[in-house]
């Protein structure tokens, strides 16, 4: 008799334990439901889904709506995390509705859920990069490595699991260097990495987005390996407990329409979209535009294009050499359902080419510049980054396409051209490949004087 005693107290303490939460009003009638939303906050190319989308209310504004008509109090409980596997651990114990995450953590999403019987689906697409450009290898600002090959018996660190540890993978294999034996890897948060490079206690760093781009802002790290090198797409993405979208199909739609209408702000309003998720997030406004400006690295869009698709099933085999899945059903994963229902407005297009671009202090929008000369030019008449009246300068590297920091570029001069890379290795091999028209390694400050230079003798 006492086990059914307990027996009610029991299901509520499973109740609460759930995601998605009910609680009943005091008079009986409405009741509340808790929609709980991972998601990382300085994982900036996720922030259509997360940081912005929260500071904006565009979810709470579809529940509301949803709420009047179904008598319904709708709340969202937003929950931080610095990766994508604690998002995980957190959906496949139930305890999280929707998640975001990059393209390997994705998939590990997928086989964990599988397994523990909490099986997830993914939904939609935050940002992506169709060449990998989202992730980058980094060393300390004197560091004498020059290129990938040079680490060789190096310490590095990563978060194993990640697109980070992905790229790192793919990259030194394309090298000659084995993943696992070829290097000593040290599996770390992305924070607890930064600070292991600084302390001179590893090599180098491959870390995702802002990390890289933060660490070269700041001066404490110079890019040695640009992701976009390996010509494959990286994303991130929205996954959902599968039980929840059954459960809640319409609360699904409000999120992924919520997450379109951020996408729209970011696009229409980059500047003001920067200047947000940096006061959200402590970073750099500076920083957050180079991967979600206008011309930046990411470029966001929720389609389930075929060519990240076509990717993720590429990750796969990766992912089972490390043993960190048996296997997963990419086909099986994806449900394009949910976002054709939500769908409003226009696709987006693909990706276009980046174009360099000028931040100025007193400014709240961005100059474009035709080329890198034309952009080096614009910075001296304003000031130099740093000083003056110039905020940041972006450049595209000249072979991946990859923006970077003007002043952190490494330029080549060839002739009257002017073009810029993210790594010396990358420079260094354009300008071994161009050496019979003179092409040769510059400084940045050369690189300005000679495009003042070449703009007092143009016709």
């Amino acid at each position: 008799m006492r086990t059914k005693a307990l027996a009610p107290a029991l299901l509520l303490l499973v109740s609460l334990a759930t995601a998605c939460s009910e609680a009943s009003g005091a008079d009986g009638g409405s009741k509340t439901v808790t929609v709980t939303v991972g998601y990382q906050s300085k994982t900036i190319n996720t922030v259509t889904a997360g940081t912005l989308l929260r500071s904006l209310g565009y979810f709470e504004q579809e529940l509301a709506a949803r709420g009047k008509k179904d008598g319904v109090t709708y709340k969202v409980d937003w929950q931080d995390y610095a990766t994508g596997a604690p998002i995980t651990a957190q959906m496949t114990a139930g305890k999280i509705d929707i998640g975001s995450m990059g393209d390997f953590p994705l998939l590990i999403n997928a086989a964990r859920g599988k397994e523990l019987k909490q099986p997830t689906r993914l939904v939609s697409v935050t940002g992506y990069n169709l060449r990998g450009g989202l992730n980058t290898v980094v060393t300390a600002p004197g560091s004498k490595l020059a290129s990938l090959a040079d680490l060789r018996g190096k310490k590095v660190s990563t978060s194993v699991g990640s697109a980070a540890d992905g790229t790192l993978v793919r990259a030194l294999q394309r090298a000659g260097i084995d993943p696992e034996k070829g290097i000593e890897k040290l599996n770390q948060q992305p924070s607890v990495g930064a600070s292991a490079l600084q302390a001179g206690s590893v090599d180098a760093l491959s870390q995702f987005v802002a990390w890289p781009g933060q660490l070269a802002f700041e001066g404490r790290a110079k890019a040695l390996y640009d992701g976009a090198e390996l010509n494959l797409p990286t994303f991130h993405g929205v996954t959902v407990r599968e039980k929840f979208a059954a459960e809640r199909p319409g609360v699904l739609d409000d999120f992924l329409r919520a997450q379109r209408k951020a996408t729209e702000y970011l696009r229409t309003r980059p500047v003001a979209a920067a200047e947000s998720v940096a006061k959200e997030t402590g970073l750099p406004p500076e920083v957050v535009y180079l991967y979600n400006g206008a011309n930046g690295i990411a470029t966001f869009d929720p389609a389930l294009r075929p060519e990240l698709l076509a990717a993720l099933k590429e990750d796969v085999p990766v992912l089972k050499a490390a043993k960190l899945v048996d296997s997963v059903d990419v086909d099986a994963f994806v449900d394009p359902a949910p976002l054709a229902r939500a769908a409003v407005g226009a696709a987006y297009p693909a990706a276009a080419p980046a174009r360099p671009e000028l931040w100025l202090k007193e400014g709240d929008r961005t100059q474009t510049f035709e080329t890198p000369a034309a952009l080096l030019k614009a910075i001296a008449a304003a000031g130099l980054p740093g000083g003056g009246g110039v905020r940041a300068a972006y450049v595209p590297d000249a072979v991946t396409g990859t923006l970077w920091f003007a002043d952190k570029a490494v330029w080549v001069a060839e002739g009257a051209e002017l073009r810029a890379f993210v790594t010396p290795s990358g420079a260094t091999a354009y300008a071994d490949q161009h050496a019979g028209s003179g092409a040769r390694i510059v400084s940045f400050a050369e690189a300005g004087a000679l495009a003042g230079a070449l703009a007092s003798t143009a016709p």
